[in-house]
């Protein structure tokens, strides 16, 4: 299994993930949130999902391991529906600027602006 290692950052609101490979993300909270596999978010059929909004404060309260597959967050608004696979992690890893850049832009098409905390 490609399993990971998992160190949460509460202070910073980033969630570490590292693979005995050597690749090593820093997640922040509200990324991870608002990309959430779940079906709630992401919906039942295509496009990008529903847009999250307002998760600039929002903390991870727990990481439950679920097989050797992936791992549920579960988040202080009440979300723990989705299941991040180690794999998805990767991908959020690999991909967070482009995908972090076109969530802000959703957000900004909106009319949203984010309070950053800290």
């Amino acid at each position: 299994m490609n399993t990971g290692t998992i160190i949460i950052h509460r202070k910073s609101r980033v969630l570490e993930v590292a693979w005995a490979d050597g690749t090593r993300y820093r997640l922040p909270f509200e990324y991870l949130r608002v990309h959430s596999p779940s079906a709630e978010v992401r919906g039942h059929g295509g496009g990008e999902g529903k847009l999250e909004l307002a998760k600039e404060a929002v903390m991870i309260t727990q990481v439950e391991p679920v097989g050797l597959y992936a791992v549920r967050l579960v988040f202080d608004d009440g979300h723990d529906s989705g299941l991040y696979s180690w794999a998805l992690l990767r991908e959020l890893g690999a991909h967070y600027e482009q995908k972090w850049a076109r969530y802000l832009e959703r957000c900004e098409r909106l009319g949203y602006q984010r309070r950053p905390v800290g």
